[in-house]
């Protein structure tokens, strides 16, 4: 949703097109009730969607469409709207299921440092140095992710990985880890 949101901005900046603002106001809806269901059980969250939320996204569609037939081809306005009537499946998932986010930032964010130093991974050495690296940085970020000490895991899942029983392999995933008492 956010990408969708961003084409509708950056076209509302670029010459305040009305459409484009009219479509802002009715993300900005949904981002509202995102917030009230915030630190709500993914249950009450999904109740909340399907009650406030899906109704605005069905009426969105139908605006979408019919904004669209009116659009001429190749018009920025029309590529905004193509962009979104494109991905509607995805946009909506997140009514399907209270623990899927509106949007995808908190992601995206999470591998912005991983796609920035792209460039400079290209020198790792070989393809094969290059996707250890891209392990480690994955193991990394889904350490952060479920909140723990990046170290402190990678330092204990490599004093235990030459003794792990490989059918338990997966007690040292990020998600599942739990520290080695002794």
């Amino acid at each position: 949703m956010a990408h969708a949101r961003r084409k509708f901005h950056d076209l509302y900046e670029a010459n305040q097109s009305e459409i484009a603002r009219q479509a802002l106001v009715i993300i900005g809806h949904l981002y509202d009730i995102e917030r009230e269901a915030k630190d709500l059980e993914p249950d009450a969250r999904w109740r909340i969607r399907q009650a406030k939320a899906k109704p605005i996204m069905d009426k969105f569609h139908g605006w979408l469409t019919l904004q669209r037939s009116k659009a001429t081809n190749g018009t920025a306005i029309a590529r905004a709207l193509d962009y979104t009537l494109k991905r509607w499946d995805a946009l909506v998932r997140y009514l399907e299921n209270g623990r899927i986010p509106i949007d995808n930032n908190h992601v995206e964010n999470r591998i912005r440092p991983i796609a920035i130093g792209r460039a400079n991974w290209l020198f790792a050495g070989s393809l094969r140095a290059g996707q250890r690296a891209a392990a480690v940085m994955s193991l990394i970020q889904s350490a952060k992710l479920n909140d723990l000490d990046p170290y402190a895991y990678l330092k204990d899942v490599m004093n235990r990985l030459p003794t792990q029983p490989y059918r338990q392999i997966t007690d040292l995933l990020p998600h599942n880890w739990q520290p080695q008492t002794n």
